[in-house]
């Protein structure tokens, strides 16, 4: 980008029904803390760099289909997150509130779905 400046910072914005539920699971499933919250508004500050993840309230939100459904909500995005032993990540997800998705793809990555029905990938670290 090249109006880009040093230091720029850089995120995302996930919909959410209850976005401070949502980023409060991720602030406790990956350790990030909560940089900012104001009604309808969460910020996840991320503590390595200049980048944010956003949780906004939407009042309309319909909860994506993994694997997708012709004529549901499919997912528009996910995370992957990279993991060292996943079954420890996935049973630490599990009990902030995540459930393990019906379809999984791949022997080394395991397809959550968080507590707002968002999937998220835990991926074995196999390097």
């Amino acid at each position: 980008m090249r109006s880009r400046v040093t230091g720029m910072w850089w995120g995302t914005t996930v919909e959410a029904p209850d976005p401070g539920a949502l980023a409060r699971f991720y602030s406790e499933l990956l350790g990030w803390p909560i940089g900012h919250e104001e009604p309808g508004t969460t910020i996840l500050a991320v503590p390595e760099g200049n980048m944010y993840v956003v949780f906004q309230e939407a009042t309309d939100y319909q909860p994506p289909v993994w694997p997708p459904v012709e004529g549901r909500q499919r997912p528009m995005m996910h995370f992957d997150f990279q993991v060292a032993d996943l079954d420890s990540a996935v049973a630490e997800a599990l009990a902030l509130g995540a459930s393990v998705a019906a379809t999984q793809l791949r022997d080394n990555v395991r397809v959550l779905v968080d507590p707002a029905g968002h999937p998220f990938c835990l991926c074995r670290d196999d390097g």
